[in-house]
């Protein structure tokens, strides 16, 4: 599998080259806002400037929204699938990807760890079953993080909510005076500090009683390694949009 793979020079772009070292995939290209003259694969400024694109089977993006047009659009002129692993996406951005995939293989997910998507499903059930409880989402990350909520926070408010039949409205963080919370309200809370990779708690708030749902990423691997199988899922499909629910059945 020939990848092409935008935000190569960032933190996870890096984390991807180093998973793929030992495999049988390679990278031939990539697209970030600077160069880098260590990379063993040539890195272009603008994605107009790649001469790979015969070569090319998927690209990986793990670049940012602001890269997201120019990004798309090259996938779409050139008829190649995408894997989406940005977030912070605006909901006109979200359109367009939406868009993208009646034209070409388009996978996006707002988390790439296997685990948060099989928590999704965890806790659709439990919101779905424990009908009387009050539910809260605390999502953690590192202090460079610049969206916030975190795109999977909101992911697992959506779950929550179809498991509520969409009765539920989000509150994205809480100040001031509160004389009581009603039913409907899921209060979304970020945490921003140190060097935290991403943690998601789903709260269930009985009476007398609690159920936390809690996923805590260690390393940012986890990410890049769905990233991959997303990939090597997505170039056998055809034209159409995923996410990690068709790469777990």
């Amino acid at each position: 599998m020939n990848i092409l793979l935008a935000g190569a020079t960032g933190k996870m772009g890096r984390m991807l080259i180093d998973r793929l070292k030992d495999s049988e995939h390679c990278i031939v290209a990539g697209y970030a806002a600077e160069e880098d003259p260590t990379s063993s694969f040539p890195v272009y400024l603008d994605i107009d400037d790649c001469e790979e694109t015969e070569q090319i089977d998927v690209i990986i993006d793990f670049s940012s929204p602001r890269a997201f047009g120019d990004l798309v659009f090259f996938a779409l002129r050139n008829k190649i699938p995408i894997v989406i692993a940005t977030t912070g996406f605006s909901e006109d951005q979200e359109k367009k990807i939406a868009a993208a995939a009646d034209h070409i293989p388009v996978f996006h997910s707002k988390n790439m760890s296997l685990g948060v998507n099989i928590m999704q499903v965890v806790v659709e059930q439990l919101a779905a079953k424990l009908g009387d409880f009050d539910i809260e989402i605390i999502e953690k990350h590192h202090r460079y993080k610049a969206d916030s909520p975190s795109g999977t926070a909101k992911m697992l408010f959506e779950s929550v909510n179809k498991g509520r039949k969409r009765s539920l409205k989000a509150l994205e963080g809480r100040s001031g005076f509160y004389p009581g919370r009603s039913h409907e309200e899921v209060g979304i809370s970020a945490i921003r500090g140190g060097t935290i990779v991403g943690e998601h708690t789903v709260l269930f708030a009985g009476e007398d009683e609690i159920i936390e749902v809690k996923h805590t990423a260690n390393s940012r691997a986890v990410f890049a390694n769905g990233a991959i199988k997303a990939a090597e899922f997505l170039i056998k499909q055809g034209v159409g949009l995923y996410d990690m629910n068709d790469v777990l059945r």
